[in-house]
């Protein structure tokens, strides 16, 4: 793990997705975090020991889908399919299937495995947001506030777009592993990687921590907000910095668009190799984007932090 000292930065932005903003100032204290993702290897010698089933593992429980056809109920997760051509990018159902039988150890189904792909040194993925939860416990970790992860993922760059700076690739140089070309159909791979990529595969950044940006999402312990907090909690004679802050709270985290659904959403922090320049710019460490806990898929894995010990 690396030690990130406390701090005080200015968290978010205004120059790209409205759900960043505003600018505000946020402090931390000292935490340790994980210098790359949970990996494959991981996370197996976890199940290994635990037992552990992840939910991507388990058939959805009805109940918790109002209207869910009965063929759907089974074991599986999300997995990305590169569209033949131009698609509607307002609709994700055009790239993202269901697939039976694809979990952390079959990421894009049941017919190859993390031997077959040679992933054990990629991040985990297809782990919804209990999984990471409960590895972070097994290693008497947490995951991440949103707060901690942005400040970490600057790497002590204050102000910048990017975690190295103003410029996406400068001099041409891949510096995470994110979509090249036209999503979702054209991927010119000049970062090297059509999917994900094995941990410290590009530079660290500042602070010596690899993948903070793009590669894999990463879970947050905070339940998602449209807004995020503004207001500080006063704190001796601190009247206009945030200290510490955390995300909102389960009512208001359900996603508005499926009612009938009541799951709450958790914050993704730092993009993925999905992100493109003509869809999802989020290969920032303002990037923020909610994800109902439930949810496992291709292009999400965490992280975990250590409070109190910086």
């Amino acid at each position: 793990m690396i030690r990130i000292p406390g701090g005080t930065f200015t968290m978010g932005s205004e120059s790209f997705y409205p759900e960043e903003a505003p600018l505000r100032r946020v402090s931390v204290d000292s935490f340790l975090i994980d210098e790359i993702p949970v990996t494959n290897r991981q996370f197996a010698r976890f199940v290994a020991e635990t037992g552990h089933v992840t939910l991507a593992e388990i058939a959805p429980d009805p109940k918790d889908y109002p209207g869910i056809p009965a063929e759907m109920a089974h074991p599986g997760s999300l997995v990305f399919h590169k569209t033949k051509g131009p698609v509607d990018l307002g609709n994700p159902q055009n790239w993202w299937q269901f697939v039976f039988g694809a979990d952390w150890r079959h990421p894009y189904g049941p017919d190859a495995d993390l031997d077959a792909l040679d992933l054990w040194d990629h991040p985990v993925v297809q782990v919804a947001w209990s999984d990471a939860e409960a590895y972070a416990k097994w290693v008497g970790k947490d995951l991440p506030t949103e707060a901690e992860f942005e400040y970490a993922a600057r790497g002590g760059l204050e102000g910048s777009d990017y975690a190295w700076g103003e410029e996406l690739a400068p001099g041409g140089q891949m510096m995470a592993n994110y979509w090249q070309g036209l999503f979702p159909f054209s991927n010119t791979r000049l970062d090297g990687w059509e999917r994900t990529s094995p941990v410290r595969s590009f530079p660290p950044n500042g602070y010596g921590l690899f993948d903070m940006i793009a590669n894999t999402w990463e879970w947050t312990a905070d339940w998602w907000s449209e807004r995020p907090q503004t207001v500080a909690k006063k704190r001796g004679d601190s009247c206009c910095t945030l200290d510490n802050p955390r995300g909102g709270k389960l009512p208001a985290s359900l996603d508005p668009a499926q009612p009938q659904i009541r799951i709450g959403r958790k914050v993704l922090k730092g993009g993925s190799h999905l992100c493109a320049e003509n869809y999802c710019q989020r290969y920032r460490p303002a990037a923020r984007h909610p994800e109902m806990i439930d949810s496992a898929t291709t292009h999400i894995g965490f992280r975990c932090v250590v409070r109190g010990r910086g």
